[in-house]
């Protein structure tokens, strides 16, 4: 790979009546695109005129019709198999690049080799708060967006994170293909932290380049379709990429965890997309032990390694005041101290 800043960049945004929004996005995206980068639409069959409006602002653009709605992370599967660069950028319809984006989310590439890959700074509130600085990853699989709420400072620094998000993804195209892109099946939730979790068992380190800024235009909707994909995307991940010691020393905590995702389904009137999201995860089970078998052939570091990027916390905001109950946290931390421990000791 040639000089970062002359590195072909190939945007992938994948659109599903987003007419509205990419109106607002795309503009400053293209003001910052330079000879040899590239824009890839792919298309979920909108509704609402967004084919239209992409030819309007985006007439250079690559065009993916789709004939339904294939989901986000098919969509991106899609239109990486389009792409020519040589860095790979997927970026939501409804994320608007600050000055400098481009440049900036090409910086990692010189200056943090070691990241296979990474996110620019996710903010909200016109660039005033984080939407997310990196997910986090609980031990049980739950994941949210990391530091949601808190105001943006100016010396945001360049770290690793627990998984990258989708949002605003970067990553080379040789990565990518090398890991087979996003689970197309998952449809959309936690495709980000499925491929996050697989480069780190294959070793890679992953990260977030707060010098590329984009603000997303998002509010946290629930609704039945979205915590059934949630939680049949949660169990998916976890059964493709948890090493089985740690699915063994983890088993009654993902069993209390169930108890309790249970109870909270049932007083938030989501219980029927919870027996959805079983049932599905039960019916997908012999293409889930197929695909594990391949990743844990990939395996790189150890278990203990690997359960080093996860976390006892339950500090989402979008969990309520009991996952922050202090007898909780205490349990929390010693049940997952513990774990590691044990792992350490095995030497796994």
């Amino acid at each position: 790979m040639g000089s970062p800043s002359a590195v072909p960049l190939s945007v992938v945004m994948v659109t599903f009546n987003s007419s509205s929004a990419v109106a607002v996005s795309l503009p400053p995206l293209l003001e910052q695109l330079r000879p040899g980068d590239e824009l890839i639409v792919v298309d979920n069959a909108s509704a609402d005129g967004t084919l239209d409006t992409v030819r309007r602002v985006a007439p250079g653009a690559r065009l993916v019709e789709n004939p339904g709605n294939t989901g986000f992370a098919a969509g991106c599967d899609l239109g990486a198999g389009w792409a020519t660069g040589e860095l790979l950028l997927f970026l939501n319809p409804d994320a608007t690049v600050a000055p400098d984006f481009a440049a900036a989310i090409r910086r990692p590439l010189a200056e943090r080799p070691e990241w296979a890959a990474w996110m620019g700074l996710v903010t909200t509130d016109g660039g005033r708060r984080v939407n997310t600085a990196g997910g986090v990853v609980h031990f049980s699989g739950i994941a949210w967006a990391g530091e949601s709420g808190r105001p943006v400072v100016a010396d945001e620094r360049a770290r690793e994170v627990g998984f990258v998000s989708g949002a605003c993804l970067a990553v080379p195209s040789q990565t990518w293909r090398r890991e087979g892109g996003f689970p197309a099946a998952f449809f959309m939730y936690c495709e980000d932290v499925d491929l996050s979790l697989r480069l780190r068992l294959g070793g890679e380190r992953i990260g977030i380049e707060p010098s590329a800024r984009v603000e997303h235009d998002y509010t946290f909707v629930k609704g039945s379709d979205k915590w059934r994909l949630l939680e049949r995307n949660r169990w998916a991940t976890i059964v493709r990429t948890y090493p089985t010691p740690l699915l063994v020393l983890l088993a009654p905590a993902l069993l209390a965890t169930e108890i309790a995702v249970v109870a909270a389904a049932t007083s938030g009137g989501w219980r029927a997309a919870k027996v959805a999201a079983w049932r599905e995860t039960a019916a997908e089970l012999p293409r889930l032990r197929a695909e594990r078998a391949e990743i844990q052939a990939g395996r790189r570091v150890s278990v203990a390694e690997f359960a080093g990027g996860l976390v006892a916390e339950l500090s989402s905001p979008y969990l309520g005041a009991a996952a922050s109950l202090a007898p909780l946290r205490w349990l929390l931390r010693a049940y997952w101290s513990g774990v590691r421990g044990l792992l350490r000791l095995l030497r796994l």
